[in-house]
């Protein structure tokens, strides 16, 4: 071999031991495993129960006990892949945000979403960076979320706390595009697929029950629908029939929708209101209160509410149907306030057989009390009960009748189901054409008469249509904007149930109306039997009273 010849081979030698161990490149920084590709895991041609090594970024850590108990990877090629590493048992400063990770364990699904668990190797080859988040958009992204599970995204547009009922319980709200989500009328398909594709849940990266302390509240306790977030960033996933978003950085609030003051008193005008007591029980455990002390609370936020309220005549939903109960709650309501304001109640044995019945207090300072009456026909499950006043001041007459339609719920398996408008819908309807016969065939020297109570029907159902093609007046929709006509908040879409109904005679005499948003907006553990109860007439019911002043 020439010396030349030998230079040369030397070379070449020196050159491929050099790259033994030179550097690779920072996407094979990890130990030399075969890795399957992250969405070759998710593609479903993977079997469970196998040994895997996967690798990638880790965007989300959510390490711990009372945690998810694990972190999501993130591979760094389009489209985007991610997936969830189950380690509950992992030390919380084994993994950072922007590591990139190799882990060896067993493939699984869990509730049909796949990941890795049983963690037998864990390497952090490199810090990476984070990659950058998926801008997503709803609803016009709505049908792309699938593809997007275990995935690092980001909101741009404002999203509005449209349910709170499950953020003492789990820790999530449920938010949506566009502003919250009203319901008027029936579930329809294509209005149902519009309000599904703006929503999305926030999560707290956790699954567990009853988290302490309660995530996502503000200064004040509460987090109230109709609230924004703005800028949420965080991993999407789906779990419990829903798209999830586990927050990667702290969501930032506006609190869009505040505590609103007491209605303002309106100068010599009469006022009228119903309110929802949501089962005042002094049987204890039975539908209201389930001890002593729930029930000392129910009292005192019913107190705060009523006396802000400062109604003249009051109708009262869900009373329990023993003079005890009533009784009991006049007391409460009278107590502290001067012999002027103070109540009585339209006392009236007949109400029927329910659990719960319909009350009327008023003011005899305020108003006169002529004469009584109630509906006993039998399609009424409670008999709605009319007064008959006249105003101290004027003389003028009026009636009031507070009513309770047939609820939504225990639905039966034919008949009278849900056909959009929820079930009973059928029983609903009757007990308003019925109602609305016999307010004309027992009028009083044609003294016109309000409709005060809770129908379980929203604002373009049957029920209600009934009484506004009667010539009815809906008094609070007409004296406030469309964003407010709501009194009570269901899976996350806020309606009109409560009403005070007027013929146009008396609808003339309204100067003011209102729906007083203390109850449906509050989340569920702020009230009285909640796990920590605001103070004040917050969340005293699930229903927002309604109000009217009227004035001769």
């Amino acid at each position: 071999m020439s010396g030349s010849t030998g230079i040369v081979w030397l070379s070449i030698v020196l050159l491929w031991i050099a790259g033994q161990f030179a550097a690779p490149p920072a996407a094979a920084d990890c130990p030399r495993a075969l890795a399957t590709p992250i969405p070759e895991l998710r593609s479903g041609r993977v079997p469970d129960g196998g040994a895997v090594t996967v690798e990638g970024i880790v965007t989300g850590v959510f390490v711990g006990p009372e945690r998810l108990g694990g972190f999501f990877l993130q591979h760094d090629a389009l489209p985007p892949a991610g997936l969830f590493v189950y380690a509950p048992s992992l030390p919380p400063d084994s993994v950072r945000p922007g590591d990139r990770v190799q882990v060896a364990g067993r493939f699984n699904r869990f509730r049909g979403r796949p990941q890795v668990s049983r963690v037998n190797e864990l390497h952090v080859c490199t810090h990476a960076g984070l990659p950058d988040p998926v801008a997503v958009r709803l609803p016009e992204d709505a049908a792309r979320l699938a593809d997007l599970h275990d995935v690092k995204v980001r909101f741009d547009q404002p999203l509005t706390v449209t349910g709170n009922y499950e953020l003492g319980r789990y820790g999530s709200l449920r938010l949506s595009a566009g502003g919250r989500l009203y319901r008027k009328g029936g579930s329809g398909t294509a209005e149902s697929g519009d309000r599904q594709a703006r929503q999305i849940v926030l999560d707290d990266g956790s699954y567990r029950a009853n988290p302490r302390p309660i995530p996502y509240l503000g200064a004040k306790g509460t987090r109230r629908t109709g609230d924004r977030v703005e800028g949420l960033t965080g991993v999407l996933t789906h779990a419990f029939d829903a798209h999830r978003i586990h927050p990667t950085r702290v969501p930032v609030f506006v609190e869009a929708n505040p505590r609103p003051a007491p209605p303002a008193a309106t100068v010599d005008a009469v006022r009228i209101a119903t309110l929802n007591v949501e089962n005042y029980f002094l049987t204890l455990g039975a539908r209201g209160a389930a001890n002593q002390a729930e029930l000392d609370r129910q009292r005192n936020k019913l107190t705060a509410a009523v006396h802000a309220i400062d109604a003249d005549v009051l109708s009262l939903i869900e009373v329990e149907n023993h003079d005890a109960a009533l009784r009991d709650l006049l007391r409460t309501l009278n107590r502290d306030l001067p012999a002027e304001l103070q109540y009585q109640a339209v006392r009236h044995r007949r109400t029927g057989t329910d659990a719960i019945r319909n009350a009327l207090v008023y003011r005899p300072a305020r108003v006169s009390l002529l004469d009584k009456a109630a509906d006993l026909d039998p399609v009424h499950n409670r008999p709605p009960l009319l007064a008959w006043f006249t105003t101290v001041e004027d003389d003028e007459a009026f009636g009031v009748v507070a009513v309770h339609f047939k609820s939504k719920v225990g639905c039966p398996d034919t008949g009278d189901i849900d056909r959009g408008q929820g079930c009973w819908n059928q029983l609903r309807s009757q007990q308003a054409g019925r109602l609305l016969d016999w307010l004309n065939a027992i009028r009083r020297d044609d003294a016109p008469v309000l409709v005060a109570g809770d129908l379980n029907a929203y604002a373009d159902e049957d029920p209600t249509i009934r009484f506004l093609r009667a010539g009815k007046r809906n008094l609070a929709a007409t004296h406030l904007p469309p964003e407010r006509h709501y009194t009570y908040v269901f899976h996350g879409e806020a309606g009109e149930l409560d009403y005070l109904l007027a013929g146009e005679g008396l609808a003339e005499q309204v100067v003011a109306a209102g729906i007083w948003h203390i109850n449906a907006d509050e989340p569920p553990f702020l009230g009285f039997a909640g796990r920590t109860p605001a103070r004040g007439p917050w969340r005293s019911s699930d229903h927002d009273p309604v109000w009217a002043d009227l004035r001769w």
